[in-house]
């Protein structure tokens, strides 16, 4: 589990990956070099739902900058996509 620096008793939910699909990325991600569109999985995501460029420099900014927290992680992952969707209508994430 990763721990976010902001609350250290919240960690990402294992096998949930909703903010590696939810929200478009306008930046390049190795293997998408235009981003990706909301609601399309990241390349890079596995099969576990596990970022492969989780602590390497190719990944991008917006990744690295974006970190669990409660208000945007919800009850599990359903409601994460739910929520990230719904941001990405409201406001651009990437």
């Amino acid at each position: 589990m990763v721990k976010d620096a902001e609350d250290p008793e919240f960690a990402c939910r294992p096998g949930c990956g909703a903010c590696c699909i939810a929200p478009s990325i306008t930046t390049p991600i190795p293997g998408m070099p235009n981003g990706k569109p909301a609601g399309v999985p990241c390349v890079q995501l596995d099969e576990n739902y596990q970022c492969r460029l989780f602590g390497s420099p190719e990944r991008p900014t917006v990744c690295e900058a974006f970190s669990a927290e409660p208000m945007i992680c919800g009850e599990d992952r359903e409601e994460a996509i739910r929520i990230l969707e719904d941001l990405e209508q409201h406001c651009s994430l990437g």
